[in-house]
């Protein structure tokens, strides 16, 4: 993980239980001085590739060709190698895949070149530009680095990408096409083009004087989502396959289902239905109950619609069980990662199964009526998973599912 709390799994888990935010002023650029409403984002801290690898040479070659979402992939991939122990040119490469999602790609690239185009001239832009900006170049250079010869794809389903991709790689391995992935999302849009498109849509929480504060998934005072970045990488594996070498489980995945809202590109279906489709289709293929899920990672953008749409979602699957079920939201302490929302989700989910125990979401002081479920909040908790869920919701009206069990070898 490469995220607003933490690089790595270690620290990134430590300060999700912790209750972290990653959510501050914006460092990148001055946000006031451009005139942007928003000027707060969860942006990575102190991230420089060249703490990853070490050879000068390949890290100028890196800052030339890749855009700072690439970057962030390659890292969480190489950590993500490193802690499946699992060196790729010694398996059979045919047999790895890439597929790593992203809602809007190299937007940094894209909006810089574009500035001095108008202001330059064609001459001003790089022959590398392309390769920088296009929404596959982080699956295609991961590939690339650790020669994983498979299928390699960018699933690009907004919010729901990163998630898309898990789903994509579990399916690719059920089907036997392939024993390993390496699959997650990554994302780099905290920029000005962003933050005023996403800011003029009235989607951003502006807080900007408590921004610790401003992402509070569930709570009736919630003004919108604080924009997130960085990269989440997990790699999945076949189970025999991963037994053979005794590699490091935290869950098994089991089931997944996914659905389209068709009702508005970015405004949830009004009951939830959309998503209770692809929770049903998950649970379904999982072959469990409903009330056998005992954590929801839940999408939770802190936005007045979708909080409100996932719970309604939440209640007409589950039940009376939807009280009983642990809740809770990441994007309360890191923001919305967009593209690897769904993924860092699902890593919080797996690591949740793997120590028994949930994160909270965090700044829950004012409860919403309409959202009346047990959302963990403030503090982690201690709680006995057998069976977590994971949710991404995406403008399109996407929406995908995950569902993991406690693995048992």
């Amino acid at each position: 993980m490469i995220s607003p709390v933490g690089v790595g799994r270690h620290d990134t888990w430590q300060a999700l239980l912790s209750g972290k935010s990653g959510v501050a002023r914006i460092t990148h650029f001055d946000a006031a001085a451009i005139g942007l409403e928003v000027q707060i984002a969860a942006e990575v801290k102190g991230f420089d590739i060249a703490n990853f690898y070490p050879d000068k040479r390949k890290v100028g070659s890196m800052l030339k060709e890749m855009d700072r979402v690439t970057l962030f992939a390659m890292a969480a991939a190489k950590l993500a190698l490193e802690d499946a122990q699992l060196e790729i040119r010694k398996t059979v490469t045919e047999r790895v895949g890439t597929f790593i999602g992203t809602g809007v790609g190299g937007l940094i690239t894209t909006t810089a070149d574009q500035l001095k185009l108008m202001e330059g001239g064609p001459k001003k832009i790089g022959l590398r530009s392309i390769i920088r900006l296009m929404p596959n170049a982080p699956s295609g250079q991961v590939a690339i680095e650790h020669g994983a010869k498979g299928r390699a794809k960018s699933d690009a389903t907004a919010c729901a990408s990163g998630l898309d991709s898990l789903f994509d790689a579990y399916m690719w391995i059920k089907s036997n096409r392939a024993d390993v992935m390496i699959a997650g999302g990554t994302e780099a849009s905290i920029n000005p083009f962003a933050l005023a498109s996403f800011g003029n849509m009235m989607a951003l929480s502006k807080r900007n004087d408590v921004p610790e504060e401003a992402s509070r998934p569930f709570n009736i005072d919630r003004d919108g989502f604080v924009m997130g970045e960085g990269s989440v990488i997990l790699v999945l594996e076949e189970a025999e396959h991963a037994m053979r070498r005794n590699a490091p489980i935290y869950a098994e995945i089991i089931g997944g289902g996914a659905s389209c809202d068709a009702t508005h590109i970015v405004a949830p279906d009004e009951h939830g239905a959309g998503a209770a489709r692809a929770i049903r289709e998950a649970l379904a293929e999982a072959e469990i109950d409903p009330s056998q899920i005992d954590y929801i990672n839940a999408h939770g953008t802190s936005t007045p619609l979708n909080d409100e749409r996932e719970t309604l979602a939440l209640k007409s699957v589950f039940g009376d069980h939807a009280y009983k079920v642990a809740i809770s939201s990441t994007k309360s302490m890191v923001g919305h990662l967009l593209g690897a929302a769904g993924a860092i989700g699902a890593a919080a989910a797996a690591l949740a199964i793997h120590h028994q125990k949930v994160h909270p979401t965090i700044n829950y002081k004012k409860p919403d009526p309409k959202c009346d479920l047990d959302y963990v909040p403030n503090v982690c908790r201690d709680v006995k998973i057998n069976h977590a869920m994971v949710e991404a919701l995406g403008f399109g009206g996407h929406n995908t599912v995950l569902v993991m069990k406690k693995f048992v070898a």
